[in-house]
């Protein structure tokens, strides 16, 4: 979900007076940096944690794609890549980089992915591009998480963002009444006016109102539904690393 977010970075510069042509010092000039180009920054920052001649795992999303655009300028220097959709698999193809099957992997140093929102204590919320369960896959065998993202993704409380959760179909009725005794209002992620498919052939129930306060709790809860493939609270097993873009340039966050 786009966010209108923008960061100021302000630096001194010489400019040419209007009138006499004589240089002088402007104090304060301004650089808005977009949410688009922070995303750029933190892509570029995480290239330090990819480990040469090793299989990387690779998340899905917008900040995520702009990391893809970085390791393809490495795309010699490793053994492959692990997608967490298809829709990343099919970008790191037309780059010319390998894309394995999990089933072909047993260990990966590093998974590099987005987060729609994360705590200061690395808990996330994930699945706004309908991939929490394969990211949650992929992200569980790699040694290290390391999340990017943006300033306006880091929160005090998960639950502004609404909590995906996805569901086979047959159960998506039973599992929204559940859902909606946890305190949130369940509705139905729709696409052209038709129920939204996951790579997995499953539909997604976003989970509107929620407040947070026990992640790992809340993600072991809904996981016990009947019903549910996964929710996309990633706590029990959150980010070891968050790269954040700020105003004041990338910030790392270990946890």
């Amino acid at each position: 979900m786009f966010s209108h977010f923008a960061a100021t970075r302000f630096f001194d510069c010489a400019a040419i007076h209007y009138n006499t042509g004589i240089p002088y010092s402007h104090p304060i000039s301004q650089i808005i940096m977009t949410q688009d180009e922070l995303k750029q920054e933190v892509a570029r920052a995480a290239m330090q944690y990819v480990v040469e001649n090793e299989i990387i795992g690779v998340g899905t999303g917008s900040t995520a794609n702009f990391f893809i655009d970085e390791l393809a300028k490495m795309k010699d220097r490793i053994k492959g890549a692990v997608a967490s959709s298809e829709a990343t698999a099919a970008r790191l193809r037309s780059h010319g980089i390998q894309v394995l099957d999990l089933n072909q992997v047993t260990s990966m140093p590093v998974y590099i992915d987005g987060a729609d929102e994360i705590t200061p204590q690395g808990a996330m919320i994930k699945g706004g591009g309908a991939a929490l369960t394969r990211e949650k896959i992929v992200a569980s065998v790699a040694a290290k998480f390391i999340c990017i993202a943006d300033g306006s993704k880091l929160v005090d409380l998960l639950g502004k963002f609404p909590l995906p959760v996805e569901v086979i179909p047959m159960a998506s009725a039973v599992v929204a009444r559940k859902l909606a005794e946890l305190g949130g209002e369940p509705r139905l992620r729709l696409k052209d006016g038709q129920a939204l498919l996951t790579d997995n052939g499953n539909v997604i129930i976003d989970v509107h109102g929620l407040q947070i306060a026990d992640p790992a709790a809340m993600e072991a809860a809904i996981n016990n539904i009947v019903g549910v493939v996964t929710v996309g609270l990633f706590a029990r097993q959150g980010a070891d690393v968050c790269l954040l873009g700020t105003p004041e340039g990338v910030k790392t966050l270990a946890f």
